[in-house]
């Protein structure tokens, strides 16, 4: 198969969860003998044609010039390119800023869209962008031949609201299986004295929840927070806790290996993600052995059961601080079936191969309805 992934800033990732599935799923096809091809923007730091076997397309992308419109300009140059490249099938992870470009997409190629999470629910975004996000996510319902659900919910949201089935492919993770204390000396943490959390610095992701609650614990613990806080809104962050001398904004880091011990030695691992449906990053704190604090809503639920620690208000976050260690034996059997579920629903294997059971049985049944055609 000729497959193309379009909707992210590119590979090898640089930037977040959609990068690194597009990471992990363009080589894993290319493994299986497939051609691949994933279209990055101009500015990536990766300027090669090919990466791993995976064929490279650079399209402008005006975004760091103009801001978010500067998105929809590069999805419209993705997409005007894929017209002329012959692809079986087109994977569009996303659709916030691809969808308006719908009827534009190559009539020869079969569309898969990834629908990600409920975009319209962001509270980052205006009454007027939530309103445009909903339209959005109709336009992409109506444009793709298929639609493919990372969560449970939100298979079950878009049947409920279109009518429509979906095939549920969740994101994967690998095992961490090589600790090494060594590598915290970076971050002035040791082991199991520290909590964190991963997340992009938006509102939706309960971060301010979160360390107010770190601000009212008598615990005292190290809170490191991972993410890009160069923003708007980190910026408030920032000054609204510049106080808590415990609390320590760190900045992006994408050393996976770094990351996985991070996890790995922390004390308890906060997800505070409200919105969306299943979190690469979650599948990670899970595959990394990390004694994980969810946000309650359906979402987590779906993935993490009854094997992960709840907070809705930041009461419960301090509660939880003051009165959990993840060296006790109750919390290690929650560690332990986590990393068992990834293994058994969320490997990357089973992930690459369920894409690539979808992508040939529909271009199969396609293929066989025009072979019947024409007789």
């Amino acid at each position: 198969m000729k497959i193309a992934i379009i909707g992210t800033r590119g590979i090898p990732n640089y930037y977040g969860g959609f990068e690194q599935f597009a990471e992990y799923l363009s080589v894993g096809l290319i493994k299986k003998g497939h051609d691949v091809t994933v279209y990055n923007s101009h500015f990536h730091p990766y300027k090669q044609s090919e990466w791993n076997g995976v064929k490279i397309v650079h399209c402008y992308d005006p975004e760091e010039k103009i801001g978010t419109a500067g998105q929809f300009i590069y999805d419209f140059n993705c997409i005007l390119d894929s017209r002329k490249r012959g692809f079986d099938a087109i994977l569009q992870l996303g659709y916030t800023s691809s969808s308006i470009w719908g009827k534009l997409l190559p009539k020869d190629a079969m569309v898969f869209t990834n629908m990600d999470g409920l975009e319209w629910k962001r509270t980052k975004f205006s009454p007027k962008v939530q309103k445009f996000l909903l339209k959005a996510e109709r336009w992409a319902v109506k444009m793709s031949d298929y639609l493919i659900s990372d969560s449970l919910g939100i298979k079950d949201y878009l049947h409920n609201k279109y009518k429509i089935d979906s095939t549920y492919i969740p994101y994967g993770a690998h095992l961490f299986h090589d600790p090494h204390i060594s590598k915290l000396a970076k971050y002035d943490v040791k082991p199991y004295n520290f909590n964190m959390l991963i997340a992009r610095l938006e509102p939706e992701n309960s971060i301010e929840v979160i360390l107010d609650g770190v601000s009212d614990a008598t615990d005292k613990k190290t809170f490191l927070i991972i993410g890009n806080h160069k923003t708007k809104y980190g910026e408030y962050l920032k000054a609204k806790y510049k106080e808590v001398s415990n609390i320590n904004f760190f900045g992006g880091l994408y050393d996976i290996e770094a990351l996985n011990n991070l996890r790995y030695y922390s004390n308890i691992y906060f997800h505070g993600h409200t919105v969306g449906g299943t979190n690469p990053s979650l599948l990670e704190a899970m595959a990394s052995s990390a004694l994980i604090c969810a946000h309650n809503n359906p979402f987590n639920r779906y993935i993490l059961g009854e094997d992960s620690l709840y907070f809705t208000t930041r009461e419960d976050v301090a509660e939880i601080l003051n009165s959990t260690s993840k060296e006790s034996s109750s919390t290690g059997l929650m560690v332990n079936h986590n990393r068992i579920k990834i293994e058994k629903y969320y490997s990357w294997q089973k992930i690459i191969d369920s894409y690539e059971e979808l992508f040939l049985s529909k271009l199969n049944t396609l293929q066989a309805f025009k072979h019947k055609s024409v007789l």
